[in-house]
């Protein structure tokens, strides 16, 4: 008996010691994190730095303290994990995003920014596992299967879309904003079900159906994706709606419109959907009927609490992976070749440099023939600008590397350790590297770019009528059809020659007959008096 009470003690002195190292981990984690926050602030006018750059070096720097004071045993105070990554951290960045992106250049670009995030991943995908396949054979790195070679094209083809929203500004450059960041959200969730779909199928048995599967199995993801996320953003706008929660509570309706917003992404996760296309969908549908349905209080604090979130979720990943980089366990595996870890990183940053040309200036130039205006057109100067802001590799790499090439964050065999120290090198290269590079690029290759006349330069010479976003702000629409007549496309040709503007208006005409009624949004005069829809949709009139 007394041993058993000595035992139980023993392990309730284990589990309170336990509990005290976490929440000296955590205390330790949020003062980087207050750090990194004021250390961003005084460098916000540094044209080379950025949020992103310096939380990820501040993170080094704390794992080679961490690593000095613990004799080389242990360098980080959290382990990485990818259920943190995609399903805390992931949600409320790629949410924000669609929440408050420019819809116009969003959905006018919609056609090359889906080619850029699909096509071109597959492009960079084939580029990349050809080329490993290739230099890793003759590298004699290790035993690497099929599957392995498809993976690697997969992890290194996906670009780090958080990094993308530090490196542009969506008011000084909308254009390469729009392009570059809604690229990285379909080349984010592309590189995912790539990856998923490269695990569930059986590479021993190579047969041309497996390709159409693999691209109907992508389609289907694409298209269930999306429409799962804007059927939540509509729910949530008829709740919200119907019930005006904000009579009562405004605490209530913004809780709801961010509980909502998460039950996207996991739904998604649930039916084994892209929570990543869910949630940026789900975002822009909550932007257009939702959040206008909710009490003026309420719009100030989501607007600021997911902006919020998103932020302290984007510097808490930086930090995260710059803490987990100098993992003493993964580098002993390599210390007895770090010449091969080196050229194995080198190889796949050409790769990469190489996977993403092969697909921006082609595609850009198809884009182009397909445009009358000059002004509508990518020049050659933003597309390199292009090419350089997706060049960045982050969490989403890090996390299918770690899902392919370890087993519950640990790996014993030295090919597997080659390519997570060489993930780890070529996402710390690119974002330091090609990150403090790509101000100083925008700003020589741009040099005239300002946020006043960043518009003008791509709609000067257009009507704004023909550009407006399928989901745009009426008063720009009311505006633009006041001073340009449109006229409906009398044949098929016309319909061909203008089809933004053709879609434009009968998006228009559907939203306004059959979508705000139903789910409301800016205008519309709702059944419950003194709301602010109903004082909205009073001037509107």
């Amino acid at each position: 008996m007394a041993i058993e009470i000595a035992s139980v003690v023993s392990k309730l002195q284990m589990l309170s010691t336990s509990d005290h190292s976490s929440v000296v981990s955590m205390n330790l984690f949020v003062a980087l994190l207050c750090a990194c926050i004021v250390l961003g602030h005084l460098l916000e006018e540094n044209r080379w730095m950025n949020e992103s750059i310096t939380a990820l070096l501040i993170g080094i720097a704390t794992g080679v303290v961490i690593l000095l004071l613990s004799g080389g045993k242990s360098s980080h105070i959290l382990v990485f994990s990818e259920d943190l990554f995609f399903i805390y951290l992931l949600p409320p960045i790629i949410f924000n995003a669609g929440f408050q992106v420019k819809k116009k250049q969003f959905f006018v670009n919609f056609m090359i920014i889906a080619s850029f995030g699909a096509i071109g991943t597959l492009i960079s995908c084939v580029v990349i596992t050809f080329g490993a396949t290739q230099a890793f054979k003759m590298m004699d790195i290790g035993p690497l299967d099929i599957g392995d070679y498809l993976a690697i094209g997969a992890i290194f083809a996906a670009t780090d879309s958080v990094c993308t929203l530090q490196v542009l500004n969506q008011d000084e450059t909308p254009l390469l904003y729009s392009l570059v960041f809604g690229e990285g959200v379909v080349n984010d969730a592309t590189s995912v079900v790539l990856f998923n779909a490269i695990q569930s199928f059986d590479l021993d048995r190579l047969n041309p159906s497996i390709a159409v599967h693999l691209l109907g199995n992508f389609l289907y993801l694409f298209i269930a994706s999306t429409l799962l996320g804007v059927l939540t953003g509509l729910l949530s706008a008829y709740v919200i709606k119907k019930l005006y929660i904000g009579r009562h509570s405004t605490d209530r309706e913004v809780a709801l419109m961010m509980l909502m917003a998460y039950l996207s992404y996991m739904l998604a996760e649930l039916f084994y959907l892209s929570g990543i296309l869910t949630v940026f969908f789900c975002g822009i549908v909550m932007s257009h009927y939702t959040w206008h349905n909710v009490t003026e209080s309420s719009r100030v604090t989501t607007k600021h609490s997911f902006a919020t979130l998103s932020f302290v979720a984007e510097i808490f990943i930086f930090l995260y992976v710059g803490m987990d980089a100098l993992d003493i366990e993964k580098w002993k595996f390599v210390s007895d070749s770090p010449g091969t870890s080196i050229a194995t990183s080198a190889v796949l940053l050409g790769l990469i440099l190489l996977g993403r040309a092969a697909f921006v200036f082609p595609l850009s130039f198809l884009s182009n023939l397909t445009k009358k205006s000059q002004h509508q057109k990518i020049s050659f100067r933003q597309q390199v600008i292009i090419w350089w802001a997706g060049l960045m590799r982050g969490a989403v790499s890090m996390a299918l590397a770690y899902n392919q090439f370890t087993r519950s964050g640990h790996t014993q065999l030295r090919s597997n350790a080659i390519m997570i120290t060489s993930t780890i090198t070529v996402v710390l290269f690119s974002t330091v590297v090609f990150g403090l590079l790509a101000k100083p690029l925008i700003r020589l290759l741009l040099p005239h770019q300002k946020a006043t006349n960043s518009m003008t330069t791509t709609e000067s010479s257009t009507p704004k009528s023909v550009i407006v976003p399928l989901l745009g702000e009426p008063r720009d629409s009311e505006a633009d059809l006041e001073g340009h007549e449109i006229h409906r496309p009398n044949s098929i040709r016309a319909l061909l020659s203008t089809p933004t503007h053709t879609v434009h208006r009968l998006w228009r005409k559907f939203d306004d007959s059959f979508m705000r009624p139903v789910f409301g949004g800016r205008g519309f005069v709702p059944v419950e008096p003194g709301s602010p829809t109903e004082r909205n949709g009073n001037l509107w009139r």
